[in-house]
């Protein structure tokens, strides 16, 4: 007889409480297999796809796209014998495991102590991260909610309402199929800014990619009180944002310090470089200095990459650093993580970090790719900004800003000459860092950018 099992929304990272369906992969009816991967989700952290934990056929999808889901409600159930060769399930249902702090250790799909499912979630065969080795000191990622085995036939389970569609002012809300509005959404593309060439007015994949290639301005849609306005759900990464940032800025006390600095000898060793062999293949930029110069003097100053820890009345002081990079994406800003960036030469953070920026791009850096971080820099100079007062990352005790290189006006031996010049910013936690020690590390990242010989010091 047939033997039906519900896949619960899992927890894919340390402390998340739910996740928004982005794109089912299956319908009712298909067959399934073990890795499979089922559906694409969207937390506060990233999206993430889940892979299928067993064989089967699906009988129902009990989310729908764009639907928020808590952690442990069931999204999916699934006839692991659809042949009926199998003995008939028990009749009590098997009771769903909390989740744990570490990874599941029984291989995918393989049933485990307690009526558990081993998945391994978020590294599915496109996101190529399955092939990852874990990094010393990294921090695991939270195991899934146990997915429930249900007698047959189930119960029916209520499923949440979806919630509906975010309208415009006077009701007007774009068509789309929900691959589309996926395409839309990794594009960036607002789909109140199109107007549908399909049947109904209905928005297209082609709609989308022009829009892409030619941006077509937003239409104004009046009503009655004469406003003119756009409303967006707060959700997933710009939610989980605006929470932490808010978080941070009221429980830490911020000290911000400024320094400007020449680094016109950093430049001329960054062309250097590029005529070199080893670097020959290597994308080396001022952010690659920044963070090796941040590396270098945390050794120095290591109150910079500690952590408060007010419910221990401690403070952690840290032997490596999990250095996090601010990064732009179509989803919002997210903050990956190039775990014991202390042990890196200078080449091996190049390519960690070109290699950060594309997968972030893509919307494809994992959830925990994003945790545990010890200090952050910002590079506010790519978009042409001289310097900004940074809110600390929540969890660390400091960020650093990194400023436009401009050429400008520079005593040099007595003299006025055009050098490199760059300011940065360095935001503190003064319960954890003193202003001598906020000041020194400043002054140790800048003296290492103005001069990269003094590396040899260290």
């Amino acid at each position: 007889m047939p033997q039906f099992k519900q896949f619960p929304m899992p927890d894919t990272a340390e402390g998340l409480t739910e996740a928004e369906i982005l794109t089912w992969n299956v319908q009712v009816g298909d067959a399934v297999k073990v890795n499979q991967i089922i559906v694409e989700i969207e937390t506060a952290k990233a999206a993430v796809e889940l892979p299928c934990p067993w064989d089967g056929v699906v009988t129902e999808l009990l989310a729908e796209v764009g639907q928020t889901v808590n952690v442990g409600v069931p999204i999916i159930t699934i006839d692991v014998d659809p042949s009926g060769a199998a003995a008939p399930a028990a009749p009590a249902p098997v009771a769903a495991e909390p989740a744990t702090n570490g990874a599941s250790s029984g291989k995918i799909g393989e049933e485990m102590p307690g009526g558990r499912i081993a998945t391994l979630v978020g590294y599915g065969p496109r996101a190529g991260a399955a092939k990852r080795r874990a990094r010393k000191g990294s921090e695991p990622v939270a195991a899934p909610a146990a997915p429930v085995a249900v007698a047959a036939p189930p119960a029916p389970v209520a499923a949440p309402p979806a919630p509906a569609p975010v309208a415009q002012p006077g009701g007007y809300v774009p068509l789309a199929k929900p691959p589309v509005r996926k395409l839309a959404k990794d594009l960036g593309v607002d789909l109140y800014a199109l107007t549908g060439s399909g049947a109904n007015g209905v928005i297209t994949r082609e709609d989308v990619e022009q829009a892409v290639a030619a941006p077509v301005p937003a239409p104004v849609s009046t009503v009655d009180n004469g406003t003119r306005e756009r409303r967006v759900q707060i959700k997933g990464v710009r939610k989980a944002t605006a929470q932490a940032m808010v978080d941070s800025a009221f429980t830490a006390p911020h000290v911000t310090e400024f320094l400007t600095i020449d680094v016109t000898p950093m430049m001329e060793l960054r062309a250097r470089l590029k005529t070199s062999p080893a670097f020959r293949d290597v994308k080396v930029t001022p952010l690659t200095f920044a963070a090796k110069a941040v590396v270098l003097a945390a050794k120095r100053t290591p109150d910079v990459n500690a952590t408060w820890d007010a419910a221990a009345g401690e403070i952690v002081y840290k032997d490596y650093v999990h250095l996090g990079i601010a990064a732009a994406t179509p989803r919002g800003l997210v903050v990956p993580k190039v775990r014991d960036a202390d042990r890196m030469s200078l080449r091996e953070l190049a390519v960690a970090l070109d290699q950060l920026a594309t997968t972030a791009r893509d919307g494809k850096t994992s959830p925990a790719d994003m945790m545990g971080g010890t200090f952050t820099i910002t590079n506010v100079g790519v978009f042409g900004v001289d310097t900004g007062t940074p809110i600390i990352n929540p969890g660390e005790s400091a960020i650093l800003a990194l400023g436009a290189i401009r050429d400008m006006p520079w005593v040099v031996d007595g003299q006025v000459v055009p050098r490199k010049v760059c300011q940065l910013a360095l935001s503190f936690d003064h319960r954890v860092v003193d202003g001598q020690q906020g000041s020194q590390f400043l002054a140790d990242v800048g003296a290492l950018l103005a001069d990269p010989a003094m590396a040899m010091t260290y």
